[in-house]
């Protein structure tokens, strides 16, 4: 089945962002003059994404605001609780549907292909629960890590130092109903496909850009201008 819906996580405190986030929350942060969260849309159409959940906590009024009358888009207030992502997903699959779902951080920025089409066509439900985009050792700016995963033969993954997590998936969620906890990382129902052996990824053959702090707003914007994007 080819996912419709989309799950953009937009709740945390950017705490790292800061002082930029005293006054609004991270997804309103602009880049090349356009909010982070408005990037993050712009990828939706070319998808075929028919219906979009937003989570939203710290200071989630502003972000309601920007979001508002927005076709096929709901903003889901974790309002008591940050639920952290993997509760967030769960809180949102009323909206989301039926059906694997695509996954999406909105503090990065991408250039190349469209990570939610390349996911698209790297999907394979028969074999998969989960596909990550992945972005190569060496190509990810405004990042420090050592990376997140080895990829195996036929795209299977492990955890360990290598490819870089880039924020965006496709998930089957019906895991979701097994962990116990309200706030959980998505990280739980990753383990659990990847006890399986079915959780999968697919490298980023564009730019990708992590917008977590203040100085990675240069760094993105100099790799949308040098794609002619900015």
């Amino acid at each position: 089945m080819r996912p419709a819906s989309l799950m953009i996580f937009g709740a945390g405190f950017g705490t790292r962002m800061r002082p930029l986030t005293d006054d609004r929350p991270k997804p309103l942060i602009e880049v090349a003059s356009r909010p982070l969260i408005d990037h993050a849309l712009a990828l939706a159409p070319d998808a075929g994404i028919r219906r979009i959940a937003v989570n939203a906590h710290y200071r989630a009024d502003q972000l309601a605001a920007h979001l508002a009358d927005r076709p096929g888009l709901t903003v889901l207030r974790e309002t008591d609780a940050l639920l952290d992502t993997g509760g967030g997903l769960r809180n949102a699959l009323p909206v989301l549907g039926e059906g694997p779902v695509f996954t999406l951080n909105s503090d990065a920025v991408w250039t190349g292909p469209n990570p939610l089409c390349t996911l698209t066509n790297a999907w394979d439900p028969a074999q998969m629960d989960g596909l990550l985009l992945l972005i190569p050792p060496g190509h990810a700016t405004g990042h420090s890590g050592k990376g997140d995963f080895l990829i195996g033969p036929y795209g299977r993954l492990r955890r360990g130092p290598g490819a870089i997590y880039s924020g965006a998936g496709i998930l089957k969620t019906d895991g979701l109903a097994e962990i116990p906890e309200r706030i959980f990382s998505l990280n739980r129902l990753w383990d659990g496909m990847l006890s399986k052996g079915r959780l999968y990824g697919i490298l980023h053959s564009g730019g990708w850009c992590d917008v977590g702090h203040p100085g990675g707003i240069a760094e993105a914007e100099a790799l949308l201008a040098g794609q002619g994007d900015a």
